[in-house]
């Protein structure tokens, strides 16, 4: 699958899988919906519910939090928790492809990143002997990068 796009636009097979997951569940792709996805695909990294209710103005919070839930129930959304008391929030990788996250340790800030593909297996390949080493069979894996982002610098 293809990387955020950085437009606000949902391509039209993201849009059936998400139409479909949403069924399966007997809910709807309802515009409140759209725009949260749109706000997510434009988004340069996970975004925290500040962030997405500056792009999503007319959305109350309640209802960000409320389709955000949903969304998130069925796979669509992920919730990934950074070092502030914040949660953040970013197309399911299975949407979106795989990828990894910088994460400043001073405001908690998180932007996407990918490696190259050959660093991408030697890494799986050694997380997966790791894993096997401590009687654990690896799925898949996250990667977090903790630091300071240019701003906190």
């Amino acid at each position: 699958m293809a990387q955020h796009s950085h437009t606000h636009v949902i391509d039209e097979d993201m849009e059936a899988e998400i139409a479909l997951r949403l069924r399966k569940a007997d809910q709807r792709f309802t515009p409140a919906r759209r725009a949260l996805v749109a706000a997510l695909v434009a988004a340069k990294g996970p975004m925290a519910i500040a962030d997405i209710l500056l792009v999503t103005e007319k959305m109350p919070q309640s209802s960000v939090y409320r389709n955000l839930t949903v969304l998130e129930s069925v796979g669509v959304v992920s919730r990934l928790m950074s070092n502030d008391e914040y949660g953040r929030f970013e197309l399911s990788e299975n949407l979106i492809g795989h990828h990894h996250h910088l994460i400043c340790q001073q405001c908690g800030a998180m932007s996407d990143f990918n490696i190259p593909h050959d660093m991408e297996q030697q890494l799986d390949s050694t997380l997966a002997q790791l894993a096997s080493a401590n009687g654990f069979t690896l799925e898949h894996h996250r990667l977090d990068i903790v630091g300071k982002c240019s701003a906190c610098k």
